[in-house]
């Protein structure tokens, strides 16, 4: 393929691997990323509706939704516990990816961050946030089982808060992983051509 040769020319360490500097042809980190991301806002988001459904209750009567307080929570805690599952695959395939990643050289972020230092923030980000997502879990866990299993809000207000500053923290991470791809090229075979100096029009068909 002509683009997998121009790429080579520029790039030795992809002498043994395909398009985008991979052994597969797409990345897997960021789908199992969007994956566990919509994983965890529908567990949030839920559970937000659940705590507030005395105020909702109305609404859904009027649109004849039978929809109940516990089901609202039992898809928190579901889409929770599948969020936490998959967030040990999603790091796991972004520091292999990582392994093989060349990002461009030079260059800033909008952070002001370089390649490697937008790489590392990123990979300790990912770590971190997987042990807060398991945390959540647990913490989730317990609320349901343990200490509100007999109360109609099966959360707490201190959760949902936490919910949202996760929220935050994973928009930022998110922010770093999109600008390794898109201001450093990594596994993107089109913006390595181009940062080579290499006409797309004629390496790619």
């Amino acid at each position: 393929m002509a683009a997998v040769a121009a790429l080579r020319a520029f790039t030795p360490v992809t002498d043994q691997l395909g398009p985008n500097q991979l052994p597969y042809s797409m990345p897997v980190h960021p789908n199992l990323v969007h994956f566990t991301i919509g994983l965890f806002v529908i567990a949030i988001t839920f559970d937000i509706a659940g705590a507030l459904f005395p105020l909702e209750k109305r609404l859904f009567r009027f649109l004849a939704l039978p929809v109940t307080r516990a089901g609202f929570h039992d898809v928190g805690w579901y889409n929770l516990l599948a969020c936490a599952g998959v967030s040990f695959l999603t790091v796991a395939a972004g520091f292999y990816e990582m392994l093989l990643a060349v990002p461009i050289a030079g260059g800033r972020s909008d952070f002001g961050l370089g390649s490697m230092a937008t790489m590392l923030w990123h990979g300790v980000g990912g770590v971190l946030l997987l042990l807060l997502i398991v945390a959540m879990t647990v913490w989730r866990g317990l609320q349901r089982f343990r200490w509100r299993r007999d109360l109609g809000r099966q959360v707490q207000w201190s959760y949902l808060l936490a919910g949202v500053g996760l929220f935050v923290l994973i928009g930022v991470h998110g922010t770093l992983g999109a600008q390794l791809a898109g201001e450093f090229g990594v596994h993107i075979t089109a913006a390595q051509l181009l940062a080579g100096g290499v006409d797309l029009r004629e390496a790619l068909p």
